[in-house]
């Protein structure tokens, strides 16, 4: 598979990754011999990059890849975790003493005694723009506790300003077909500064992948359940902000554009990756058939016509709604 530079961290990753947030039981029960099975297939199919965070399944999804990688001791691959969010969201809360104390339990849970990135978790806005905040993570850097750090965001002014400070290696962003505000500055502010881009919720919580209907229903504990109205956490990363039924009409639309060959879930996949800017997209698998089906999606072509087909869409569908938002 393609491997592109991960930004400021210099290291090379698969541009299609592996999110990990479902082998943490966050939507629906993953079984951990699954769990092993879904990271073996990725990295036998070329996947050198996995996200997950110490708040995914409060450790499960850490622990999870901590014994693939314990287990497969000569794979080339790059863990990226994120901190932040299994502690009240007040910007007080981000201290050094703190980052020492979720990094420490991040380290032991993946079994490693550097971790070769950490991002802020979508923490509250005025923490971007905090310098105490990016001197505790050089900190962290300079005492040899982690490599790299970078944050995840939910708007992109939140992304710009982490753009602005040297020591971010990369922002990671929700950005699919139905989010396309990345495009206009994140992605070529993200280039010219030599951040890299992880792009998140690449198929809008699964509307993408063609595969829903009306009747749908989803687990109690699945936040496709139980976050529609952003109950327990912002509502733009549960389907990407948008409505349910409004999204299978966009889908309908959608699956006309598909290439011959490819499915919709690795068009959706395939186009992030041809984004200018994009350094590695995200999806996650529930299991091994779609862990290999997703790094299939590095090989999809997409044509100049298959991205004005998914710009109509956004403007007829989406744009009003969620652009200004997020």
């Amino acid at each position: 598979m393609e491997q592109r530079i991960l930004g400021r961290t210099g290291r090379n990753v698969s541009i299609v990754g592996l999110g990990t947030w479902q082998l943490g039981a966050d939507w629906g029960n993953v079984d951990p011999a699954q769990a092993q099975a879904i990271l073996a297939a990725s990295a036998e199919a070329g996947v050198t990059f996995f996200d997950t965070a110490d708040v995914y399944g409060d450790g499960k999804s850490e622990q999870a890849i901590g014994k693939f990688l314990a287990d497969n001791p000569g794979l080339d691959i790059t863990v990226g975790t994120k901190m932040g969010r299994r502690m009240d969201q007040r910007p007080e809360n981000y201290t050094l003493a703190n980052f020492r104390q979720w990094v420490d339990r991040s380290r032991k849970n993946l079994g490693t005694d550097t971790l070769d990135l950490v991002q802020l978790h979508c923490p509250p806005t005025p923490v971007f723009s905090s310098n105490e905040v990016y001197d505790a993570l050089d900190t962290l850097v300079s005492e040899g506790a982690i490599r790299n750090y970078g944050v995840s965001v939910e708007r992109t002014d939140e992304a710009l300003e982490a753009i602005r400070r040297p020591g971010t290696a990369s922002v990671q962003i929700i950005l699919n077909a139905f989010r396309l505000k990345p495009l206009d500055e994140v992605l070529p502010a993200a280039k010219a500064a030599g951040v890299g881009i992880i792009a998140r919720v690449p198929l809008a919580s699964g509307l993408l992948s063609g595969k829903y209907t009306k009747d749908t229903t989803f687990a109690d504990n699945d936040h496709r359940n139980y976050n529609r109205d952003g109950g327990s956490f912002d509502v733009g990363e549960t389907f990407s902000g948008v409505d349910f039924q409004l999204g299978l009409k966009a889908v309908a639309e959608f699956e006309q554009l598909v290439p011959s060959g490819a499915t919709t879930a690795q068009a959706a996949i395939g186009w992030i990756a041809a984004q200018d800017g994009v350094t590695t997209v995200i999806p996650g698998a529930r299991n091994v058939d779609q862990a290999v089906a997703n790094a299939a999606a590095a090989s999809v072509a997409v044509t100049d016509e298959f991205g004005e087909g998914v710009r109509w869409i956004y403007d007829h569908y989406f744009r009003e709604a969620i652009h200004p938002r997020w």
